[in-house]
């Protein structure tokens, strides 16, 4: 207990009610920072060929440093693919038998039915509930201290992040029955890959509505009177992203100088976009890579080492 105290008070950042909980459940902070890394790695995949590439400003306490600062589609993306990051973290190490506040989800249980017919509830079904319950109590606890135009943003972000993940829950099942013939079925409740998350909500960035705050200040209006109110799924953002071409800390924009881009691409990662009309340098690389590779009877690989040497362009 008394290590948790000292880990605890010793993470930058905290509100008050986080600090509790984290002292409270020092076992579930441990998943709290896999989900971070999870998500990290997710965002980075889904921006890898675009000018903000999700990477993490001079690391300051909310682990996303200042790309958060403005009220952008980028901040209204990464506050809901991290919301989502939390509950699927917890929700798996529930399942795993690593925390000792929850376990499968104890409601799956006796007899259901689907298009297939009746099964068993059987085998350990993902606690979903759980994981959006604690991730909901921690991430949003920051969000309740103000009572201000970005926090209403970021709590409906949260939201939409922490209800993603419950949308690509799977039935799995096993067959029981002569000679594996589903007469009888057992199954269970399961969380799809981590990937599914990110894809959706990077569809839902793509659609990210431009809102205003309403005059008692209690919820949103849509900020171009022709584009169509957002619903519960829908990410929201106040301010219009920087170009991210030039390095600017302040707009949290790292510049693209440097970054390595396709010169035949059309599309975000092509030269043209990505060093946004500044040119770019050209390397020659030498790389060693395996090729004619053969199969040997009965279990080996035998490869040559070829040489390739291939262009690398980077944004000046």
């Amino acid at each position: 207990a008394l290590g948790a105290r000292v880990i605890c008070d010793n993470i930058p950042g905290l509100v008050n009610k986080q600090r509790q909980l984290c002292q409270r459940y020092p076992d579930i902070m441990q998943s709290v920072g896999e989900g971070a890394k999870e998500w990290i790695r997710e965002c980075q995949h889904q921006f890898r060929h675009h000018r903000w590439n999700c990477s993490t400003l001079d690391r300051d306490h909310t682990v996303f440093g200042r790309v958060m600062l403005r009220s952008s589609r980028e901040a209204a993306f990464v506050y809901a693919i991290s919301s989502a990051g939390v509950v699927y973290a917890i929700t798996r190490a529930c399942s795993q038998g690593e925390l000792k506040a929850c376990s499968c989800d104890p409601l799956k249980r006796g007899r259901s039915k689907d298009e297939r017919g009746e099964f068993d509830w059987g085998g350990c079904s993902d606690n979903i509930h759980y994981g959006i319950k604690f991730a909901k109590a921690f991430v949003d606890a920051k969000e309740k201290k103000v009572k201000d135009a970005r926090a209403l943003m970021n709590l409906h972000n949260n939201r939409c992040g922490r209800t993603a993940v419950k949308r690509f829950l799977k039935l799995e099942c096993k067959c029981h029955g002569v000679s594996g013939s589903c007469t009888l079925r057992t199954c269970w409740l399961a969380m799809s890959d981590f990937r599914k998350t990110g894809d959706y909500l990077r569809k839902k960035y793509n659609g990210a509505i431009q809102v205003i705050m309403n005059q008692d200040g209690t919820g949103f209006t849509v900020a171009n009177k022709n584009f169509r109110k957002p619903t519960k799924t829908d990410l929201v953002y106040f301010e219009n992203s920087p170009d991210y071409c030039v390095m600017d800390k302040s707009a949290g924009s790292l510049g693209t100088a440097g970054r390595v881009c396709h010169k035949l691409s059309r599309g975000t990662d092509g030269c043209e976009v990505m060093c946004c009309g500044r040119g770019y340098d050209t390397t020659r690389v030498t790389r060693i890579t395996k090729c004619e590779c053969k199969f040997h009877w009965c279990c080996a690989v035998r490869c040559k080492e070829c040489e390739d040497t291939v262009d690398v362009h980077t944004c000046k």
